[in-house]
C-alpha cells in the first residue's frame, strides 16, 4: 500500500484509510463484534493504516474497537482520526467551546485507550464556526496542552472547506468526493494543495451507490440512513447517497460499470479519487474483511485512462450535475 503525507500532520498514511461509521452499528444496520474486529484486523493486513471514527459513532462503540485493535496490533503503525462536536446538544456554534473540547477528546482518549489522540476533526459543525477565531484558538489549546497532536475539520460544502483552509494549523479537511461530487476539484483541492492541507475523502463510493451492488429495488432496514435520511431527515442529506436522487444514482452507476474495464465498479470509483491531484488519503467504510481487502485493493490500479475518464465526466454532466453541483 502506498502512503502519502497527511497535511500539516507531517504523518505518513496509506492512500486508502478505512472509515468506522459502519462499525459503529445503528445506522449502517448492525455489525456484531466479531466481524467488526475481523473488519479491522483485515485493514491493517491489507495495509491499511489510517482509520477514521467518530464519538458519535456508535455512541463510542466505534472509538472502543478500533481501542481494542490498537491493543491487539501494537507494532501496527497507525494513524487514528477521530472527530468530535455532534454530541453538543443543541448543535450550536455557542457550544464549541474549549471546556466542551477537553470533555469530548477526554472521552475519545478512553475510548481509544491513548494519551494523546492523532488528529481531532470538528465534526460538521454549524458554518459560522469556521469563522470564528477563538474555535481555534481552543483547538490550539488542546494541542499545547498534548491532548491532541494534530485538528482539523470534516465539512459539507466547499465553503466551509476554503474558509477552514485559511486558518495556518489546521491540518486536514475532510469532505464528500467521489464520481458523484466533483465541485470540490475546481476550488478546494487546489487551495488545499497550495496551503499544505491534507484531504480525507469520505463517502467516496456514495453511500454504496458506486459499488454497483444497487438496483431500484434494494432496499435498507428502517434503521439505515439510507432509509430515514433520504430527504434530509435526521442530518444534511448530502451524507446520504451523496445527495443524489436514489433511482437517478442507480442508472448513473450503472453506466459509470460500463467503463470499469475488468475491475470492480467500486473499484473505479476509488482509484478516480486517489487520481485526483491533492487527496491526501480517501476512507471507504466496510462491514466485513472481504470489502476491506477489495476496496484496499483500489490502490493497485493503473491510474485511469483519458477515455474512462471523459466517460466518467459526461454521466456526471448528464445525469448528476442538476442534483448536487450548486447544493454543496
Amino acid at each position: 500500500m502506498r502512503t502519502r503525507e497527511l497535511g500539516r500532520t507531517g504523518r505518513q498514511v496509506s492512500i486508502v484509510g478505512l472509515g468506522c461509521w459502519q462499525l459503529g452499528g445503528g445506522d449502517w444496520g448492525q455489525v456484531d463484534e466479531a466481524d467488526a474486529m475481523g473488519t479491522l484486523h483485515a485493514a491493517v493486513d491489507a495495509g491499511v493504516t489510517f482509520l477514521d471514527t467518530a464519538d458519535v459513532y456508535g455512541d463510542g462503540r466505534s472509538e472502543a474497537l478500533i481501542g481494542r485493535l490498537l491493543a491487539e496490533r501494537p507494532d501496527a503503525t497507525l494513524t487514528v482520526a477521530t472527530k468530535m462536536g455532534r454530541r453538543a446538544d443543541p448543535h450550536v456554534p455557542e457550544a464549541f467551546t474549549l471546556e466542551a473540547f477537553r470533555s469530548w477528546t477526554d472521552r475519545s482518549r478512553a475510548n481509544l485507550g491513548v494519551e494523546v489522540l492523532d488528529l481531532v476533526q470538528l465534526h460538521c459543525p454549524p458554518t459560522p464556526v469556521f469563522s470564528d477565531d477563538r474555535i481555534f484558538d481552543a483547538l490550539d489549546t488542546l494541542v499545547e496542552e498534548q491532548r491532541i497532536r494534530a485538528y482539523g475539520v470534516s465539512v459539507e460544502t466547499c465553503e466551509e472547506a476554503l474558509t477552514a483552509i485559511a486558518h495556518p494549523n489546521v491540518a486536514t479537511v475532510q469532505l464528500i468526493l467521489n464520481v458523484f461530487r466533483r465541485k470540490p476539484l475546481e476550488r478546494v483541492l487546489p487551495a488545499a494543495l497550495q496551503a499544505g492541507v491534507g484531504v480525507i475523502a469520505r463517502v467516496p463510493l456514495a453511500s454504496g451507490l458506486l459499488s454497483g451492488k444497487y438496483d431500484e429495488s434494494t432496499t435498507f432496514a428502517p434503521e439505515d440512513h439510507r432509509t430515514y435520511n433520504r430527504h434530509g431527515e435526521a442530518f444534511d442529506v448530502g451524507e446520504t447517497f451523496s445527495g443524489v436522487p436514489f433511482e437517478t444514482g442507480v442508472r448513473a452507476a450503472r453506466s459509470m460499470a460500463a467503463h470499469a474495464k475488468g475491475a470492480p465498479t467500486a473499484q473505479l470509483a476509488l482509484r478516480w479519487i486517489l487520481d485526483q491531484p491533492g487527496v491526501s488519503t480517501v476512507i471507504p467504510g466496510a462491514r466485513n474483511a472481504p470489502q476491506v481487502r477489495g476496496n484496499a485493493a483500489a490502490a493497485e490500479l493503473e491510474p485511469l485512462s483519458a477515455d474512462v475518464l471523459d466517460a466518467l465526466r459526461d454521466i456526471y454532466d448528464t445525469e448528476i450535475r442538476e442534483h448536487v453541483h450548486e447544493r454543496w
